[in-house]
């Protein structure tokens, strides 16, 4: 029985992946000789896709904690940057001001 487009365009989205699970790989190659023999029968659409919602589902987990990571990470660095930030401004101040005592001074110095 021929399969339905979405089958396919679903068989060929996951099939773009670098796919290293065991289990996701024997799904995909069997849905893959199965859509080549037009040979896909409920069973197998099923299964395949049962397949990919466990896989890609675990994926998305996973990516979505490495996400709230780099954010995290990434607010920490901004705070570092805001605070390096704000340090430097105070030492820029702290040497204007030294100079302009340092500046009196050798004015002063130049005077009676």
């Amino acid at each position: 029985m021929p399969a339905d487009p979405g089958l396919r365009d679903l068989v060929a989205r996951v099939g773009a992946f670098h796919i290293t699970d065991g289990a996701m790989k024997r799904a995909q190659r069997a849905i893959e000789t199965a859509l080549e023999k037009d040979e896909v029968d409920a069973g197998a659409g099923h299964a395949y896709r049962s397949a990919v919602r466990r896989y890609f589902e675990s994926f998305d987990r996973e990516a979505r904690a490495h996400l709230r990571d780099v954010d995290r990470r990434l607010e920490h660095t901004n705070q570092v940057v805001f605070n390096l930030t704000a340090e430097r401004g105070v030492a820029v101040k702290r040497i204007e001001a030294t100079q302009a005592v340092l500046n009196a001074l050798a004015g002063a110095e130049g005077s009676p």
